[in-house]
């Protein structure tokens, strides 16, 4: 025992002895932090927004299954989880180098060109240390495609089948967001033509709401939604506990999705301009919850906390295309407008019935235009015109290939469920279970 002890320790005074020269080799061609430190800081920053993000999906499938009736929670958690892989495999397989190019003509890149991570152990003189890891930024960009696959899954809640949308998020993930979505943030025409989104009021928040409003109006509304006499009648969801929690975790997760935006964490101004974008974000949020509050204690003599709810998720949406460059206050009014928009596009959308079960369509697309329009008033080089017709280019070419995409899905597996499978609920009907079966029973 003794020798083996005495063994070991001059072994280690061996190595001990060798170390400085070896250090000394080490540093020299090692590179320094100054070097290497943006690509790991931002590398990280796009870890944990990316996982910020990612927890959204959460928020979005206890929101949605907060306000469905409980007879079809489980075909909303079915198709939450269901999204967001399809959305993590189209993505790979076509979508993230669809929307980053690199160069390409402006409009549309290279199908079907799967993502290739760095080689395991990668070098510094081989990774892209202006940047970050390709498995950072892979992550980052998908978990924001599944995002707007989630926006459509809360609107046409209660009435459609599984199969039918989950086909239609397979073209959403991996081909109509990718294109649209190069436009401007794979350096596409709108790049070039000076249109801003910081992190996707439009590019990521409209073009889930129109292709929201194209199935909601290709789908129709809900049985017994509304009256011949033109009434709306209410539909209560089954539990706003559960979506007040998943709005809580999608504020969140817009931390990650804003903040990780910034695409850089390098600098003092980097980490700065992230924290600034938090507290902005935060503050838009709350401004949204609490002009929701007043307006319907004013309008409908009661608060109305799902309007509460949307009027949060609005505010953050209106900022998200410019979080950085607004004051406190700035982003207090920009986040207050949101608020304010739900609360009169909800019944607008009844008016016109369009059954919108979350309420995704004026929250997501409505907001999503206002918050792309408040850009100018704060960044110097956003001109109007140039903001219109981004909010156009996305809204035209959205709508009308979602439109078609559900047309061709009705006519050839249909997209409705039948009369009583609807009323029975798609709980049974598509899925045999129940989330709650012991009060089915009772």
């Amino acid at each position: 025992m003794n020798m083996k002890r005495f063994t070991h320790k001059g072994l280690a005074a061996t190595a001990l002895i060798a170390l400085p020269s070896l250090a000394t080799a080490q540093d020299a061609a090692a590179p320094g932090f100054d070097e290497i430190g943006p690509y790991i800081m931002t590398t990280l920053l796009f870890c944990m927004a990316g996982f910020l993000v990612f927890f959204m999906a959460c928020g979005f499938a206890m929101l949605e299954g907060g306000l469905v009736r409980s007879k079809n929670v489980t075909m909303q958690m079915t198709k939450n989880i269901g999204l967001y892989s399809i959305a993590a495999i189209m993505y790979w397989f076509m979508g993230f180098n669809l929307m980053y190019p690199g160069d390409f003509n402006g409009y549309v890149g290279s199908f079907f060109v799967p993502t290739t991570l760095d080689p395991v152990g990668v070098a510094a003189a081989d990774a892209a240390l202006d940047y970050a890891s390709v498995g950072s930024d892979f992550f980052f960009q998908l978990v924001f495609v599944a995002a707007t696959a989630s926006i459509v899954s809360g609107a046409l809640a209660e009435r459609i089948k599984l199969w039918p949308f989950l086909a239609f998020v397979v073209v959403l993930t991996g081909v109509f967001y990718p294109i649209s979505g190069s436009w401007q943030w794979g350096g596409g025409w709108l790049s070039e033509a000076g249109f801003s989104d910081f992190a996707g009021s439009t590019i990521v928040h409209s073009v889930g709401g129109w292709a929201a409003l194209a199935g909601a109006i290709v789908l129709g509304p809900r049985i017994g939604k509304y009256g011949k006499d033109g009434k709306v009648i209410p539909i209560p969801g089954s539990n706003l506990a559960l979506a007040t929690l998943g709005t809580f975790i999608l504020w969140l997760g817009w931390f990650g999705f804003n903040g990780g935006s910034q695409l850089a964490m390098g600098t003092v101004g980097d980490v700065s301009d992230v924290s600034r974008i938090f507290a902005n974000t935060n503050m838009a949020a709350a401004a949204g919850a609490v002009t929701a509050l007043i307006l319907t204690q004013v309008m409908y003599k009661k608060p109305d906390l799902t309007m509460v709810l949307n009027g949060a998720l609005a505010g953050l949406v209106s900022i998200t295309a410019e979080p950085l460059a607004p004051t406190l206050f700035g982003a207090l009014w920009i986040g207050a407008v949101g608020g304010v928009i739900v609360v009169f596009a909800v019944p607008m959308l009844d008016k016109l019935r369009i059954d919108d079960v979350v309420g995704a369509i004026p929250v997501h697309l409505c907001a999503g235009i206002w918050g792309t329009i408040a850009v100018v008033f704060y960044n110097g080089d956003a001109s109007l015109g140039t903001q219109l017709l981004g909010i156009a280019a996305y809204g035209v070419f959205t709508f009308v290939a979602s439109l078609i995409l559900w047309f061709i899905l009705k006519a050839v597996i249909g997209i409705r469920v039948g009369e009583e499978e609807e009323i029975n609920g798609l709980d049974m009907a598509e899925l045999g279970m129940e989330a709650y079966p012991e009060f089915s029973k009772g």
